[in-house]
């Protein structure tokens, strides 16, 4: 299916809250990046993040972005920029600590 540009437009509006957001586009999908840091996408108009153990206290549900990829948590309180922040943040510490 893919990801539309408006949702993509509007995710990237709700993270705002962070100064170094980047989105890249990938076969119809985009990834996301905070601070050079790969921590999730969004996928058929989801935003999943990588699972780490700082964002396991979410208790999200976990999706498979696309087929044969490794589960992701999905973010489906979207309009909580704070709590998406925080998400955001905590899960790009993890992945930092883990190079």
């Amino acid at each position: 299916m893919g990801t539309s540009k408006d949702y993509k437009d509007f995710i990237l509006e709700q993270l705002d809250l962070l100064d170094d957001i980047n989105c890249r586009a990938m076969m119809g999908e985009y990834l996301l990046y905070y601070s050079n840091v790969l921590f999730g996408g969004i996928y058929d108009n989801r935003l999943l993040v990588k699972i780490v153990d700082s964002n396991k206290k979410y208790n999200m549900q976990e999706q498979i972005p696309y087929e044969s990829a490794k589960p992701m948590y999905l973010i489906d309180d979207i309009d909580n920029k704070e709590k998406l922040k925080e998400i955001v943040v905590e899960t790009c510490k993890d992945l930092q600590s883990k190079k």
